[in-house]
Order: structure tokens, then sequence, then C-alpha cells
């Protein structure tokens, strides 16, 4: 991140600095999907400059009310799962959804996520099976909305012969924060899960990451944003993706042929994924499952996180959907699988065509043969803890 770095000056074109409202209406267009960052020749990074801009145009102000609905996300989330179906049930009402968007910035022809009955977290009961430790990654969305991923994936990494760990403590990467340019608290919180996280990091286990925007985070934005703080860098250095960390450490385990042989996939890339390390390790896996993948080359879903739920955003970021990704899943043969790792694009995907896409994981625990005769992971508490 680009702390400090000054703003104005007699040359300027824009002479009030971080104040500017020329350049903070400019950003507000900004998707701050990190494309510019993979695809620009100089790899301009707008998606950081915008989160540095809006830590100082509203430095000391009151800001957005979507910054303190979608960016506190984490906390909100932490807080509905003492009674998830009591807080679904009212954010659902007729009339509470539409106060509740109105009051949180968010435009009212969005549906407002569910909450899991049960986190990720909350069920885990640790590993059955005794082969080499990894840290699997318990963001936000996989947690909170969508914890049948990281079911999934830690049935894939015990088939595959690993002990699944999960964090000793309820931690967060701080996305949500940097999205919105609440960078001080964002630093905050990531040097919380450094600290929690530094007995694995020092000791060398992998971290695994299942969405992701919170991968790229791991990967990019907290070695920029704590720069030179060591357990930054082995996070960013041992931080990988599934289908990276299966190539490496376990190819056997996606060897074809398997039961996916001839099964056909259209696969939507996550932009922060596209930009930060790209999508050859997914479409390696796929094909030794024997996926016939595509991987679609549409850009931007459009949702891009809290950009396409905040109020005055929804005409471009279904514009930029109907572009190319609404299209093509529209058109997909039937029984085509749709795949979408990011929870932005498959919320996005649900919403303009009512195809439930799908995690990698999910679609590897189904077709994936166990390699190890230990059963998956039970639920009930945490996963042991490590000094």
């Amino acid at each position: 991140m680009m702390r400090g770095m000054p703003g104005g000056g007699e040359d300027a074109v824009i002479t009030d600095g971080w104040r500017s409202e020329d350049v903070r209406e400019a950003l507000d267009l900004c998707l701050a999907c990190k494309g510019c960052r993979g695809d620009c020749p100089v790899n301009v990074d707008m998606a950081t400059y915008k989160a540095e801009f809006l830590s100082h145009h509203y430095h000391r102000r009151l800001r957005p009310m979507s910054h303190y609905s979608m960016g506190w996300l984490p906390l909100w989330a932490r807080l509905a799962s003492l009674a998830p179906g009591t807080v679904n049930a009212l954010a659902h009402a007729p009339l509470l959804d539409r106060l509740v968007k109105r009051a949180g910035g968010i435009d009212q022809h969005r549906e407002l996520p569910h909450f899991a009955r049960k986190r990720l977290t909350d069920e885990f009961n640790g590993s059955h099976v005794d082969g080499p430790p990894v840290l699997l990654w318990p963001d936000t969305f996989t947690n909170n909305f969508h914890p049948e991923i990281g079911r999934a994936a830690i049935r894939v990494l015990e088939s595959a012969g690993f002990q699944v760990q999960l964090p000793p403590v309820p931690l967060c990467c701080g996305l949500t924060w940097i999205s919105t340019g609440q960078l001080d608290i964002a630093e905050r919180v990531l040097r919380r899960t450094l600290r929690a996280l530094a007995p694995r990091l020092r000791a060398g286990i992998p971290v695994i990451g299942l969405e992701p925007s919170c991968t790229a985070v791991f990967r990019a934005d907290a070695p920029e944003l704590l720069s030179g703080d060591p357990d930054a860098r082995r996070l960013a250095g041992q931080t990988q993706s599934l289908a990276e960390f299966l190539l490496d450490r376990a190819p056997q385990a996606i060897t074809a042929p398997l039961p996916g042989t001839g099964r056909k996939a259209i696969a939507q890339p996550h932009c922060h994924q596209h930009a930060i390390w790209g999508f050859d390790a997914d479409q390696e896996v796929l094909r030794r499952a024997g996926v016939q993948a595509e991987v679609l080359d549409v850009g931007c879903c459009g949702l891009a996180g809290n950009f396409g739920f905040e109020r005055g955003h929804y005409e471009v970021s279904t514009g930029a959907a109907e572009l190319g990704l609404w299209p093509a899943v529209r058109e997909a043969d039937p029984g085509t699988t749709v795949l979408a790792d990011g929870f932005s694009c498959r919320t996005q995907i649900a919403s303009g065509t009512g195809v439930q896409a799908r995690h990698l994981a999910e679609l590897l625990a189904e077709l994936l043969r166990p390699t190890s005769p230990r059963a998956p992971g039970r639920t009930g508490a945490r996963a042991p803890h490590v000094a």
C-alpha cells in the first residue's frame, strides 16, 4: 500500500489532494477488480490506489454507510452466527429487508445473502488423518455463508493424506476493510492474524485459501500493507490455492482416469486470482480430474465484492455481467457444471441466471477417489491448538 503518498501541489491538476471530490467520484466506478494489475502493460494497481485514497479521503470523517455495513462484514457475520436463523428471518422479511438495505447503503435490487445455520469453525472437530499438517483458511465468506465448501475441501485434503487444521481463534484477512479503504483497521486485523498464525508459519505449515480475494490479500496486499514484517512475507510465501497445493503436494490424488472423465464445465476465474497468480493450476487440476473445462475469458463478473451491492452501482454491475458472463452461463449445454471459486462470482451468476455455481473443492470432493483409508474430519469443535 502507498502509505503517506502526498496529494496535490501547485503544479497538480487536482489541487485539493486527498479531499478531492473529483477523484472520489472518478474512483467510485472502479470495481477494484485488480484487472489492471495483471493486464495493464505497466501493472498499475488501481484497486490499491483506490483503497489508499479512500483511507485518506475519509480520515476522521463520516463514511458512506456501505463502508460500515459491508466493510465491517466479518464483525456482523460473527454476531449473526449467534442466531443465524433469526437474523435471516428478520433481514429477509419484506419491510425489514428494505430498511436494512437503505440503512446499509445497499441497492434495493440486491438480495441479502443468507447466513449458514452453522459455521465451519463451529462444527470442525479436528482431522482424523495423521499426515503432514495443512492450515485451511476459513475466510468470512466460506465460514459464514458457504461452509459446505470448507467441508468439501477438508474431504479432498484428507483423502490425499493431509491433517487439516483450522486457526485456533476467529481471525480475518482484512479484505473488506481494505476494499473500503479502512486501512488502519485492516492493518490491526492482519497483525492480530499474524500473531495467531506465527507458530504455524514459522513451522512452515502451508496455508490453503478457498476464497480467491482473501487468498490474494495474503499473497499481495498483506506484505504490501505490512511492509518489512517477516511473518507477512512467510504468509505470502506459504499461501496457496487448493489447486496449486494439490498439484505441488498431492498430484497422485488428481490423476485421471477419474469419475469425472468426460464431464463438461465452464469456469469463471476470480479477478483477483487472475491478477495475482492466474488460473493455470486450476486448469491442470481439472484436466487431470477428467473434466473438460472451458475457462471463460469474459472479464470481471461485475459484482466485485461490495461494489455491486452498493447503492448506485447496480446498472454498472449487471451491465458488466451481461457483457459475457451471464450469456455464457445461459448458453451452456445442459448438464454443464458452472465453476466459480469467488463468493462474488457465484452470487452474481445466481442473481442473473438462477444457476448455482460450484467451487472447485465441491467438484473435486465429488470426483476424487480417497487415497487414505481414514475417515474425514468430524464435526463438533475446533482443531487442536498449536502453541
